[in-house]
């Protein structure tokens, strides 16, 4: 897969009081700025949620075909395509984070073995390859 940032930026409102307090431990050195805060936030609310995010991933990898579902980083390697293709494998692959399609796939091969991509995040493929499934 590229070398590429798959870091997203998110807006988030939030009201004046709560943004003075984050302000005031980032100020004292318990925090190196906004963002740090707000990613330590998030990573300790999913941590309390870990145990639903296992079990939703479980249900969800039972109910799919080999490979169709992700969540994190997912992709597929032109090699991976043409071996698909070649045992006449067919995939609707959903998921959640970052798809990588290796811009060498053969395209007739590629269509044939991915029937249809839905991401929720991001798509890294070549423009016609997106254009295809209907990807922004």
């Amino acid at each position: 897969m590229p070398q590429e940032s798959y870091t997203e930026k998110v807006s988030v409102n939030v009201n004046t009081s709560t943004l003075s307090e984050i302000d005031l431990l980032v100020d004292n050195g318990y925090y190196s700025n906004r963002s740090d805060f707000i990613n330590q936030a998030i990573r300790e609310a999913l941590g309390r949620h870990r145990g639903t995010i296992e079990g939703i991933t479980r249900r969800q990898e039972e109910r799919t075909e080999r490979g169709g579902w992700f969540i994190g980083v997912s992709g597929f390697t032109a090699k991976e395509i043409a071996q698909m293709h070649a045992e006449g494998e067919q995939l609707s692959v959903t998921g959640y984070g970052v798809l990588h399609i290796d811009p060498a796939c053969d395209r007739e091969q590629l269509y044939a073995v991915l029937e249809s991509i839905r991401v929720r995040g991001k798509v890294i493929a070549p423009a016609d390859v997106k254009a295809h499934y209907g990807l922004r």
